[in-house]
Order: structure tokens, then sequence, then C-alpha cells
């Protein structure tokens, strides 16, 4: 069992920037990561170069506080829990679970994410290669978060996606995809302030279900539900 509690990195000061970098690659039956970063320009992997867990349970939980926060991580196995919390502007995150064919699938996972800030950027995949039996999903974004990009693409039997963003000018593309019935496909969507632009398909057989609370100005929201 591998466990690593409470990886703090806290770079010294430069007269340009804060500079976190964090890169992990990590292979055996069980992670438990803890993950506090304080600072601009954090990263836990980045565009070039993803961290990585591979085995059958990970638990990964990851705090950044700061501008220009990047998160990029590939995880490989049957379980995943994480919980991942942003407080700065300008935020990438780029989170796939279950990204190669050669591990155990994303079989079951429970996500988490919140933010607090502009500009945020947050691409999550789960069941890439495979469906997911139970997923789901939370991703929050506090009170006053403007101008969010978020793309969610959940491949699973059982997916229960809730996004709530109050802020304006936000930007949603969802795509829930798998096969349905006992309880299959789940979409709760919560959306207050601004812009929304939502992209939401479904397919199954049956069991698709969406319940979308909107507010605000200019929704553009396309909803397609196959059978």
């Amino acid at each position: 069992m591998y466990k690593l509690i409470s990886i703090v990195m806290l770079m010294l000061m430069t007269s340009l920037s804060y500079a976190n970098d964090i890169y992990v690659t990590q292979s055996g039956a069980t992670l438990d990561l803890d993950i506090t970063q304080d600072g601009e320009n954090n990263t836990v992997g980045n565009s070039t170069t993803a961290s990585t867990s591979t085995g059958a349970t990970t638990t990964l939980n990851i705090d950044q506080i700061g501008n220009s926060n990047v998160i990029t991580y590939q995880i490989n196995g049957a379980t995943y829990t994480g919980v991942i919390n942003l407080v700065g502007n300008s935020n990438n995150v780029d989170l796939n679970c279950d990204s190669t064919g050669g591990n155990s699938s994303c079989g079951s996972a429970n996500a988490v994410i919140n933010f607090t800030g502009n500009s945020n950027d947050i691409d999550l995949d789960i069941g890439q290669t495979s469906s997911a039996t139970s997923a789901d999903v939370d991703i929050v974004g506090a009170s006053g978060s403007d101008s969010n990009v978020v793309a969610a693409t959940v491949d699973g039997n059982s997916a229960i996606l809730t996004i709530t963003v109050n802020g304006d000018t936000n930007n949603y593309l969802i795509d829930i995809d798998g096969n349905g019935d006992a309880n299959g496909h789940t979409l709760i969507h919560s959306h207050t302030g601004g812009t929304a632009d939502v992209d939401i398909v479904q397919s199954g057989i049956n069991d698709n279900m969406i319940n979308l609370t909107t507010s605000g100005d200019n929704h553009d929201i396309d909803i397609s539900q196959t059978d």
C-alpha cells in the first residue's frame, strides 16, 4: 500500500513569480495522496507531462491557492475518489480517469471539483476506454466565479453529474454516454447568472433523466437524449 499524506511544496519567492511544481508517477495497489499548494503558477503535471497513478484504488485530494494553477492528472484503476479545491483565477484542470486500455477501467468514480475565481478551464473525462459502472461528479463554482469553461465527458452506466456555478459568462459542454436502465443516466444542472452555453448529450437504453434549473440571461442550451 502506498500512502502519501499532505505533500506541501512552497518554493522560494523570486522577483518574478512564485512557482510550485509537482510531478507524480505512481504504480501500486492503493494510493492515498493529499497535495496542498499555495502561491502563483502552481502545477501538478503540466500540458506536456501529466502526473499519473496506476493501481486498483486511488484517493486524490488537491488544494491550490493562487492564480494560473494547472492540474494535469491521469488515473488508471478500478476505483477513484477525489476532491479538487481551487481558489484563484485562470485555473486549468485536465483530469482523466481510465486514459489507457492496458489497465483496469475507472469502474467507480466519485469526483468533486470546487472553485472560486474567474477564467477557469475545467476538463474532466471519466470512463474513456470502457464505461464506468458508477460515476458521481460534482462541479461547484462559488458566487462571483465568472468566465468559466467546464467540459465534462462521463461514459458510465450510472452517471450522476451535478454542476452548480454562480457567476457570469459561463460555458458548459456536457456529454454523458453509456448504457442506461436500472437508474442509469442522470444529469442535475443548476446555473445562476449571466450567459450559459450548455450542450448536453445522453444516450442509453432508457433511464435518461435531466433535472435542469437555470437563472440569468442569454441561455443557449441544447439537449439530446437517445434510446
